[in-house]
């Protein structure tokens, strides 16, 4: 019964991904639309969000997650720049880091899903950046790695692996976890080490995959407590 719930939700993972996917690419939205929030349930705008999507993704896939946020209070912004993600870890962070020095972002929070998470906490740790950074919510990032990256020869996966030097040493690196909340599903095929981060704010749904957790309504409830218990 668990392996026949395990495959089912794998099928609606990647239907949930090829979903967002292809309507991000037929439907674009300008993201600058969510940079004015309607009023939070205080009346209040709360504190920037800057959303950093994973490898292959745009920030489109995070749409869910910059409605509901705007929706609450908060300026949602997204890097452009950034593209598909493909680049290096280091190269990622910093158009990220140059984004929040040339908008001059204090005080944001870090939103962001699995490669976005390793990104994220690098930024946190660089001086250009780390400084603007007041908390990241990573969702079902790889932050110990995923064994099934040492089966591909493509460096932007391969990059992934527990025996990757830069992920050793960003994992070893627990400066900022007390800042992470890293939240996952219960069972993530991409990720068979899990994503619990020592140190952070660890927090498991009940959501089975990689990539449907971001439309799930309990992530969005997280969220919002994650950011107002900071």
């Amino acid at each position: 019964m668990l392996l026949a719930r395990r495959g089912w939700s794998w099928v609606l993972d990647y239907a949930y991904v090829g979903f967002w996917q292809v309507h991000g690419f037929l439907f674009r939205e300008d993201p600058t639309r969510y940079l004015t929030p309607d009023p939070g349930p205080a009346g209040q705008t709360g504190p920037p969000v800057l959303l950093i999507p994973g490898i292959y993704e745009t920030w489109q896939f995070m749409r869910p997650v910059a409605a509901h946020l705007a929706s609450s209070g908060h300026p949602v912004h997204v890097v452009q720049q950034l593209g598909y993600n493909r680049g290096t870890v280091q190269s990622m962070a910093r158009h990220v880091a140059d984004y929040l020095s040339t908008h001059d972002l204090t005080d944001v929070v870090l939103v962001a899903h699995s490669k976005g998470g390793l990104i994220g906490k690098y930024v946190m740790t660089q001086p250009e950046g780390g400084e603007r950074v007041r908390q990241l919510i990573a969702v079902n990032t790889p932050f110990s790695g995923s064994t099934y990256a040492n089966f591909f020869v493509v460096p932007s996966i391969r990059a992934f692996s527990p025996r990757n030097r830069f992920l050793r040493t960003e994992l070893a690196n627990i400066g900022s976890n007390a800042r992470i909340t890293s939240v996952y599903s219960s069972f993530d095929p991409h990720i068979p080490q899990g994503s619990v981060l020592p140190g952070a704010v660890n927090i498991e749904l009940a959501t089975m995959g990689h990539f449907r957790i971001i439309g799930d309504r309990k992530l969005l409830g997280v969220l919002d407590r994650a950011i107002a218990d900071r």
